[in-house]
């Protein structure tokens, strides 16, 4: 599989590379925003590490201007230890973040959960719930029709809840579908994945998707009458 590699700094460059190249990847590389672009369009990578402290273009425009035409799973680096750049870099669609300084071996494992999540959701039949239809092999969502694009996570989330839509899923149980079983995984990483998720849904009507059963989890919503 082939990975994007993005950051300003060359010697971070070279030892991510190096990393992943050694656990079986190809890797592609790119030193700023619009360079990331370019290589996201012509390489088609399976996945995208992109530090968040980019000159001229942050890694967070560069998310956003992905996300707005692809659904390739992204993995920040940010050498910000802030919460609320964690959160915004998840509500922009990323799947998920490692904190500089970081374990190379912590990062390929990152790398390796997302891929299996994205390998896990290509392969599951189609899911049908009201009038929203999961296609996990050709990694869409429809609802009437419509297309709705989702990360690999979101459809994750989407795909266990609609498995038994009339069962409510706790918030571990979700979180071990998601990342597998004993994963630590912090609430608001989860939180931010489903607003994300009801946002989208909700844009196509049907705000009340997903309900919270206050206390126990959540579950697939009826479809109003």
């Amino acid at each position: 599989m082939k990975i994007l590699v993005v950051d300003d700094d060359p010697r971070l460059r070279e030892l991510v590379s190096i990393t992943l190249e050694r656990s079986g990847f190809s890797v592609v590389t790119a030193r700023d925003g619009q360079m990331a672009l370019t290589c996201a369009t012509r390489e088609a990578p399976a996945l995208i590490v992109l530090d968040v402290g980019l000159p001229e273009m942050d890694g967070l425009e560069v998310c956003r201007r992905v996300r707005a035409r692809s659904d390739v799973p992204i993995l920040f680096l940010t050498a910000r230890d802030d919460e609320i750049d964690r959160i915004l870099g998840l509500e922009l669609g990323a799947d998920d973040y490692v904190t500089k300084p970081f374990s190379p071996r912590e990062l390929v494992a990152r790398i390796k959960a997302i891929l299996k999540r994205s390998k896990s959701v290509a392969s599951q039949v189609v899911l049908r719930h009201g009038p929203m239809e999961l296609d996990m092999a050709g990694h869409l969502v429809r609802m009437d029709g419509e297309k709705i694009s989702l990360t690999a996570t979101e459809l994750s989330i989407l795909r266990r809840l609609m498995q038994t839509p009339e069962a409510i899923v706790s918030r571990p149980q979700l979180v071990d579908a998601i990342y597998g079983a004993g994963s630590q995984v912090a609430d608001r990483t989860l939180d931010s994945h489903l607003r994300n998720l009801r946002r989208k849904l909700s844009e196509q009507g049907w705000a009340g998707a997903i309900e919270t059963v206050h206390g126990i989890g959540l579950r697939m919503g009826a479809w109003p009458v």
